[in-house]
């Protein structure tokens, strides 16, 4: 094991250790990647073409001489060490090669999704004064449209263009390949940037959230103690390169742990070319979003070979029973729910060796004190909705933001106060220390003495056979408060009418506690989400 990686380990493993003491000078580029290529070169990772007939293994040598000469190229091509450069690519070599190299020339990374407008890519260059792009050939004419409005853009590179550049743009293998593929290591702090991500913006602007070198390590946490890594496991985590999640499950924590990691190129969503992927490629640790659960879930899995699979976890919402109980049939694996964001790594998971309670996002994962909190930073009573929230300590605790971007020396800190940092999400905690998701503390509803949760009653209403998506809010009432007011979108072929409200009304009623029924509904076509495709409930309490 890397000896970096084997002594924050012990200490994580120590019981009730929250004070972890972290290299100082940290590098993920040199220090893990570099040292796996020296050491124990094997497979970094899989790449599977969109239609998964072509499958290439990539090495940690090749990964090693092609982020070095990522490094080189952006250095020569007048990016500097500090400088942020916005990288919108889909999941492909080069934005492996490409975010590695940053993290040893001293660049600070943005990834973006490939849903980004040009007018999301001008926000993100502005907030950040952006030097540099690194995109693919489509979002060649979104950089032009607002070129002219961004005065620090100063370097555009494209990855896999075809056709002549023009106006100053720089072909990526171009400049590698007249890069060296050795790179002098500089030192650099671990508390200098690493990279940075925006938040999803479901209640606001996306807020920049810059990440230091000891991010990267700190990830130790997702990787022992949620995903669950070992030096034979093959993993594959679904995610947009644009996401955070990318860095826990695409990134950071599988290679610090010697895993081998899938990347597949592939957009939408084939559930039958990804069950047959899990065989073909004997991967053996998987981690997706609730909704592929669902998916998988409506279909009949007994044709697939699933059972190469040993662990599974997902997050972002429980998932209902029925849908844990088809994949464990299918698999042998229960799933695995777990906790952070972007501001943070896994602070709460149902670890391995710990009883999943099915809907609960687990427990604190070692190295972490979290808990369920009220507004001056007590811990609310068993059962009682309050913040979650992450104790504060020294050394701080390790993979937490420091605060959000506004400048090279100003941060937004509101959120750090009583000794805890609030996530902005609430919770209750039973009497076992399980910790189980309500919302985020915006979208809470107050009616009549009651504090609901827009998250529970959109859980239940997808329950309905006629409901396809749906989004709740609370709306101003002059006796209650509040009221509980549901947007739906329903399934092909179902009308919406004052009976079929009145049956999801009593079906609400029926599955959870009848006074977080929706007393009004609302069928639309579509919700409004953002790009990563979270709904913004922020537009819907607008409209009531």
């Amino acid at each position: 094991m890397n000896p970096i990686v084997k002594d924050v380990l012990l200490q994580l493993q120590q019981p009730g250790n929250t004070s972890i003491t972290l290299p100082a000078g940290f590098n993920f580029g040199f220090d893990v990647i570099d040292y796996a290529a020296d050491n124990h070169d094997k497979t970094a990772y899989i790449e599977v073409s969109t239609d998964g007939q072509e499958i290439t293994t990539h090495s940690f040598s090749e990964l090693k001489q092609r982020s070095n000469r990522a490094a080189s190229a952006l250095l020569n091509a007048g990016t500097q060490r500090g400088d942020f450069a916005v990288v919108v690519l889909p999941r492909i070599p080069e934005w492996y090669e490409i975010i590695i190299g940053c993290a040893k020339a001293g660049v600070v990374s943005m990834p973006g999704t490939n849903l980004l407008t040009a007018k999301d890519i001008k926000y993100r260059i502005t907030k950040a004064a952006a030097t540099t792009v690194v995109v693919t050939p489509e979002h060649v004419e979104k950089i032009e449209e607002i070129r002219a409005q961004c005065p620090t853009l100063k370097h555009c590179i494209v990855v896999n263009s075809t056709t002549p550049l023009t106006n100053g743009w720089l072909d990526y293998e171009n400049i590698l390949t007249a890069a060296s593929d050795t790179f002098p290591r500089k030192p650099n702090s671990s508390s200098d940037l690493l990279m940075a991500y925006f938040t999803s913006g479901t209640t606001a602007d996306p807020k920049l959230v810059p990440r230091d070198h000891s991010y990267a390590l700190a990830h130790l946490t997702t990787g022992a103690f949620w995903l669950d890594q070992n030096p034979n496991d093959i993993h594959w985590t679904l995610s947009d390169t644009g996401w955070a999640k990318a860095a826990w499950g695409m990134l950071f924590a599988p290679w610090l742990l010697d895993s081998t990691m899938v990347l597949f190129n592939g957009s939408g969503f084939d559930p039958d070319l990804h069950l047959n992927l899990i065989k073909k490629l004997g991967v053996t640790t998987f981690c997706a979003p609730p909704t592929v659960f669902r998916i998988f879930a409506q279909m009949d899995l007994s044709p697939y070979d699933l059972n190469s699979i040993r662990h599974t976890v997902s997050a972002g919402e429980p998932l209902n029973p029925e849908v844990i109980r088809i994949w464990e049939s299918s698999t042998g694996t229960t799933i695995h729910d777990g906790y952070g964001q972007t501001e943070t790594v896994n602070i709460v998971a149902n670890r391995p060796g710990l009883e999943v309670r099915h809907g609960s996002m687990g427990k604190s994962v070692p190295g972490f004190h979290v808990d369920v909190i009220d507004d001056d930073g007590n811990p609310v009573d068993t059962d009682e909705i309050g913040h979650i929230g992450l104790k504060l300590t020294d050394p701080r605790p390790i993979g937490l933001f420091s605060g959000y971007y506004d400048g090279p020396t100003q941060r937004d800190t509101k959120d750090f106060k009583n000794g805890w940092y609030y996530t902005g999400d609430t919770a209750t905690r039973d009497t076992d220390g399980y910790i189980w998701f309500v919302g985020r503390s915006d979208d809470i509803i107050s009616s009549a003495g009651y504090r609901i949760s827009p998250f529970e009653v959109e859980s239940v209403l997808l329950e309905h056979p006629d409901v396809v998506e749906s989004a709740v809010v609370g709306k101003p009432d002059a006796v209650r408060g509040h009221i509980v007011k549901a947007f739906v979108v329903l399934k092909e072929g179902a009308t919406a009418s004052e009976e079929l409200t009145l049956q999801i009304q009593d079906f609400v009623k029926k599955t959870t506690a009848p006074y977080k029924y929706p007393r009004e509904i609302s069928y639309r076509d579509s919700l409004p989400k953002t790009i990563s495709g979270k709904i913004r409930r922020v537009e819907l309490r607008n409209e009531v």
